[in-house]
């Protein structure tokens, strides 16, 4: 039975041309633009070289000050003196990567300029993230404390500064004013790791400001490594009791707010967050919204071709009652044309979304990045979409079961 439904709805399909593509376009760019999206999603915020040990961390990257009567209110990541002084005494995260943003300066090469990115780093901060090096090594502790000028440039930045395909091992970087001895290369990081990507990494030592005063604003963030995930709610504890201790009497700073997030949660505070609350709950309902509305606007319009395609085929159902065939029989032969329209529809979109996702990457958009889909994602999409399918082929197969016969068979008179 189901081999001949298929068949009635490939011909019906044929012969219906104009409404075929109408419904294969909506259910295709539907899951074409979920899908391309969630594979955008999922890039910004899944684990990928190098910061491998996402499960793992949490991160600090903003301290608040407030007044009591809340008209007074400042925010900015955290200053070298909070981060040395109260962050690094902690006891039970596993290893502390501290670093500012990424800073742009100017370098030049044979009186050439460029524009490139440096971030100031600790030690730990080449173990918790997990670099791959193509040329030499990080900079210790005694680099560090000796404020070497020593440097760990990016694959992409050797090749603009010293050209395709040169080691660069010992070679000098001039940025800043200052000339830094190259003692490592790694593999360009994804612009998308925010918290790690840079061109060239140097020893916070080597910083011209921000190591001094006590003001708790300033440009460090900190990367926290549990030992395990059990740990993270105690690393969450240990930072909330640690910051009752942190003296802040000026005026108007009465109240210090700071949390180590998951990676997630360290973007919905900002947008989403109220108080305590990440806001990831919110953000969350957010998508779950936005992602319901947008499939439930094609399904209606899927749900008025589908009306308006029953009216084109009253005499054919008035035809096929008169000679016996059941509102059940019909129902469920419609439903069935319905879902391997759905069906078809979803293949288009996952060929279309591979291959816009094939350009996306071949385009180098954003540098390093490289999006594939979740196949997660995909399966659900799939499932929603075939739901979405039945849901509006229901209305209108109950709609032609109501047909009376000699009505229908007058229908297209």
């Amino acid at each position: 039975m189901l081999k001949n439904y298929f068949k009635i709805a490939m011909a019906v399909l044929k012969r219906r041309k104009f409404f075929t593509f109408i419904s294969l376009f909506g259910i295709s760019l539907t899951l074409t633009i979920l899908i391309v999206l969630t594979a955008f999603l999922d890039v910004l915020t899944s684990p990928a070289y190098p910061d491998v040990n996402r499960s793992r961390e949490l991160f600090i990257n903003k301290i608040v000050l407030k007044s009591n009567k809340e008209n007074y209110t400042s925010k900015s990541p955290a200053s070298f003196y909070f981060v040395n002084n109260f962050v690094s005494k902690m006891k039970t995260p596993e290893k502390i990567a501290i670093h500012t943003g990424r800073n742009t300066t100017n370098a030049y090469q044979n009186n050439k300029k460029m524009e490139i990115e440096l971030m100031y780093t600790n030690v730990p901060f080449w173990e918790v993230y997990q670099f791959e090096f193509v040329e030499g090594k990080p900079f210790y502790s005694q680099d560090l404390e000796n404020a070497a000028e020593v440097a760990v440039i990016s694959e992409d930045t050797r090749s603009k500064y010293f050209g395709e395909g040169a080691l660069a091992l010992g070679k000098y970087v001039e940025a800043n004013n200052i000339k830094y001895r190259v003692i490592g290369v790694v593999k360009s990081a994804p612009a998308t790791m925010i918290y790690a990507n840079s061109d060239i990494y140097l020893p916070y030592t080597l910083a011209k400001s921000g190591l001094k005063g006590t003001s708790l604003l300033g440009e460090y963030m900190v990367t926290l490594l549990a030992k395990s995930t059990a740990d993270l709610p105690l690393i969450k504890e240990e930072y909330s009791q640690l910051l009752k201790k942190v003296p802040h009497p000026e005026k108007n700073q009465e109240i210090l707010l700071s949390y180590p997030d998951s990676y997630l949660e360290s973007f919905t505070r900002e947008v989403f967050g109220n108080g305590e609350g990440s806001g990831k709950d919110r953000f969350f309902l957010m998508i779950s919204v936005f992602v319901f509305l947008f499939m439930l606007l094609p399904t209606i319009n899927l749900v008025n071709i589908n009306v308006s395609r029953i009216m084109e085929r009253s005499s054919e159902i008035g035809v096929r009652k008169a000679f016996g065939a059941s509102s059940r029989t019909l129902v469920g032969q419609f439903i069935v044309e319905n879902m391997i329209l759905t069906i078809l529809g979803g293949i288009l979109g996952v060929l279309l979304s591979l291959l816009i996702i094939s350009v996306l990457n071949s385009s180098n958009l954003i540098t390093h990045m490289n999006l594939s889909i979740n196949l997660t994602v995909l399966g659900y999409s799939l499932l929603a979409c075939l739901i979405f399918g039945l849901m509006s082929g229901v209305y209108p197969a109950w709609r032609m079961s109501k047909l009376n016969v000699v009505t229908a068979l007058k229908a297209n008179n």
